[in-house]
């Protein structure tokens, strides 16, 4: 029974997907971030459902890939863009570090936000314009379910900044072992499936999306000591956009 509140908790947390609701305890909680992946399949699952009708009717490329980008933010009410606005004002902001978490905090937006929102999503509709290919499409669309693993991976390896808030509370109440191991499982899957579709893109894409887990680290240590939950949505959007744009270029050569 935690195992079916889990992945209800995840859902009802995760998406905008109407599931039961009832009251969470701890118990129901440890296994949650196991299913986080899950959204990322429904996501894909439309995208690719959405991009293959668009070709067979003949709608045109703005339309398709207007809808395309519009899809993740129907399904996850932008839970990971507001993480991503949110932490680009606090990194744009060049303050230090006890100044940036109060940001990361702050439910304003700011210019910063904005203009970085903007830039992402100019190229992610570009990029994706350029996506024509049905395996190249099928690969990316399976990359939803696997950013969704590398951020759940993140929040239980990864040091939290903060000593409170959602993510240190998931973080903190997880079977941290064995949800870190279930999600590298089943990454390692999802990577499986992408190199049988195309060994040189699923190649390409699957180095991209780890120069970009590695850099995560990286940059959410040197800036604030540690992930939150913004930043672990800011890593999910990055991550998306960085391997649709990787996603294009190989279409390019391998196409």
């Amino acid at each position: 029974m935690h195992i079916v509140k889990g992945i209800v908790i995840a859902f009802s947390v995760y998406s905008k997907i109407p599931v039961p609701q009832f009251q969470w305890e701890a118990e129901d909680m440890k296994y949650m971030l196991c299913f986080f992946p899950w959204i990322g399949a429904v996501i894909g699952g439309c995208v690719y459902l959405w991009n293959r009708g668009c070709w067979h009717l003949g709608v045109g490329d703005l339309c398709r890939v207007a809808i395309t980008a519009a899809i993740p933010l129907v399904i996850t009410g932008g839970f990971h863009v507001d993480g991503f606005m949110d932490t680009m004002d606090a990194f744009r902001s060049y303050q230090p570090r006890e100044r940036k978490l109060e940001i990361l905090k702050d439910a304003h937006i700011g210019a910063f936000a904005v203009i970085m929102l903007a830039v992402y999503g100019l190229i992610y509709v570009g990029a994706f314009s350029e996506i024509r290919d049905e395996k190249c499409l099928g690969i990316v669309c399976m990359f939803f379910f696997l950013a969704r693993c590398f951020s759940g991976i993140g929040v239980v390896c990864f040091p939290s900044a903060k000593k409170e808030g959602m993510l240190y509370a998931f973080a903190d109440g997880a079977q941290k072992r064995r949800v870190k191991w279930v999600l590298i499982l089943q990454a390692v899957v999802c990577v499986g499936g992408m190199l049988m579709v195309d060994m040189y893109i699923a190649g390409g894409i699957v180095l991209t999306a780890l120069a970009v887990f590695g850099w995560y680290y990286w940059k959410c240590k040197k800036e604030l000591g540690g992930i939150t939950g913004d930043t672990a949505g800011w890593f999910v959007v990055i991550c998306e956009g960085a391997v649709t744009a990787a996603a294009a270029g190989l279409n390019l050569l391998f196409v």
